[in-house]
């Protein structure tokens, strides 16, 4: 069905939501297909961004990559690449995923707040804007 997923990987529930979306990958991938998990980290200001040392930022770029590569690990025999990416969340998704040719996005979503309504979910603007099919899992 699709050549090439991406996969917007999710952590902060240990990765649940990233493994559930690569098990429904296994079974919409081609054979001989590519899953990519693009997570993002959010952009840090200026003025924050100087009084955090850099170990700290390092550290936790390199906790991120060990929790993709774990997950990826799990993929068994999908051909599976890890990307990590800086910025606004559902451009760096986008991106990664005009960069991998993917024909399809899958990304989590969760119950709109009222926030949502007024600044848009990350899921709702990559709905929006990707070029490609998009896949919404709750």
């Amino acid at each position: 069905m699709y050549s090439s997923i991406v996969i917007a990987a999710a952590l902060f529930n240990e990765g649940a939501t990233t493994r559930a979306a690569l098990e429904k990958a296994h079974t919409l991938l081609d054979k001989g297909g590519k899953v990519t998990l693009v997570h993002v980290i959010d952009e840090v200001p200026g003025y924050v961004a100087a009084s955090i040392p850099k170990e700290h930022m390092s550290a936790r770029r390199r906790d991120v990559q060990d929790q993709l590569d774990a997950i990826a690990a799990e993929a068994g025999d999908m051909s599976v690449s890890c990307v990590i990416r800086e910025g606004q969340p559902s451009a760096a998704i986008l991106g990664a995923a005009k960069e991998a040719g993917a024909d399809l996005i899958m990304i989590a979503s969760h119950k709109p707040g009222l926030s949502d309504y007024f600044i848009g979910s990350t899921a709702a603007r990559i709905v929006r804007h990707a070029p490609v099919s998009v896949l919404v899992t709750r």
